[in-house]
């Protein structure tokens, strides 16, 4: 009994994020990110609804995704080369090194339709042009 038990707790319950759909605001541009060790410049797709529900895609060229983050309230995932692989959980308890991706929701939503923002966190900057 110990042993099944043992087993059915460490499976973890998947969030389901909210899907985009044609009522999610999406801005596409670009996006240079300076962090303790690295500056990249890359294509950013951002799409948000009016619920709080985020999406954030970096990538540099055709098919090579650095990062991606969805989140909502209650819950975030980051995965990719930048997350060091990948990440789920609470975002008040995300690791230091993902807490400025998780802050670009509020920054983003807040910007609305600037062209341009840029959004301090630690020692990482992100600068957006869309």
């Amino acid at each position: 009994a110990l042993a099944s038990f043992g087993l059915t707790s460490c499976e973890t319950v998947r969030h389901q994020f909210a899907l985009p759909s044609n009522d999610w605001q999406a801005k596409s541009g670009q996006l240079l990110y300076r962090g303790p060790r690295n500056r990249i410049i890359g294509e950013v797709l951002v799409r948000f609804s009016k619920k709080g529900d985020f999406e954030l895609t970096f990538s540099k060229g055709p098919g090579i995704t650095l990062l991606t983050v969805h989140q909502d309230d209650t819950f975030a995932r980051v995965s990719g080369p930048l997350a060091r692989g990948s990440w789920s959980g609470a975002p008040a308890h995300a690791p230091m090194r993902l807490r400025g991706w998780l802050d670009l929701r509020e920054a983003l939503t807040r910007a609305g339709n600037q062209p341009s923002l840029r959004h301090v966190s630690g020692s990482e900057t992100f600068d957006f042009r869309f």
